[in-house]
């Protein structure tokens, strides 16, 4: 059942699993909700608890009008986790935005994570890159989810990731449902971030997955992210931006195979 709390300065809204086994925290991507795992729940809780939730600014999580930065949505994370007695470090699973979050977590919460495993993680991006971040914001703002999604979708979502078209339809109609607001401050956070320091600091076990399908960050842009992780693996996948939802049965191969390993 979905349950919502209210925390230091968010209410959220989030899926716990209960049950023994390790915890995997699962970070959602810019414009998706803790319904972006749906297809690789069941693949993970038997051996697995799952803690899922919806990021400030997105899903049914509370929508501040105030800008998002990257240390609190690690410290909305950390505090749900201290709310439902998570004390036992965490394995954190995160797509694109969420991937950053995941290693965000590991950089400034060491003891709170044990391993990290991201897809297509989007840890920073180049001055093209973040004037058209900006530009998105504004579209979002004054013209609506609509404006931008198909455009969106042609590099996260390309035709050659679309053999269930059931599947692809159902994305598309929910990020036509995203609060516009809430995704722009999303957008601007991105557009600001610089994680090089975050990179470098981490410790724990780290997977990067990369998308063979993937024009939003295609695998040449995700490799540097695991060169600056010490000790991280590299992997590509026959996958695209949106992992657990396009490609879940590789996807949570990719983490029970990497949990089993801790």
């Amino acid at each position: 059942m979905m349950r919502w709390i209210d925390l230091d300065g968010a209410a959220l809204r989030y899926h716990d699993t209960g049950g023994d086994g390790p915890v995997l925290l699962l970070l959602h991507e810019m414009g998706g909700s803790l319904e972006s795992w749906d297809f690789m729940l069941p693949l993970l809780t038997p051996r697995c608890r799952v803690l899922r939730y919806d990021q400030r600014g997105a899903g049914l999580s509370e929508k501040p009008r105030t800008p998002l930065t990257m240390p609190a949505q690690g410290n909305d994370a950390v505090a749900l986790m201290d709310a439902l007695s998570v004390t036992q470090p965490v394995v954190t699973v995160g797509m694109a935005v969420g991937g950053a979050l995941a290693l965000h977590l590991a950089a400034a919460h060491p003891g709170r994570v044990r391993g990290a495993v991201v897809s297509s993680p989007a840890t920073g991006v180049n001055e093209a890159g973040r004037v058209a971040l900006l530009a998105r914001a504004q579209e979002m703002e004054t013209k609506g989810a609509r404006a931008v999604v198909d455009t969106g979708l042609q590099t996260s979502y390309p035709p050659a990731m679309r053999g269930d078209a059931d599947r692809f339809a159902h994305c598309r109609a929910s990020r036509l449902g995203v609060d516009p607001a809430g995704q722009a401050a999303t957008a601007r956070m991105l557009a600001d971030l610089d994680m090089t320091a975050d990179l470098a600091s981490i410790t724990c076990p780290v997977l990067v997955l990369a998308a063979k399908h993937d024009l939003t960050r295609p695998p040449e842009r995700v490799k540097p992210v695991a060169e600056a992780i010490a000790g991280a693996e590299f992997r590509e996948v026959e996958s695209g931006h949106f992992m657990a939802i396009q490609t879940p049965e590789l996807m949570a191969d990719a983490v029970l195979g990497f949990v089993s390993r801790l």
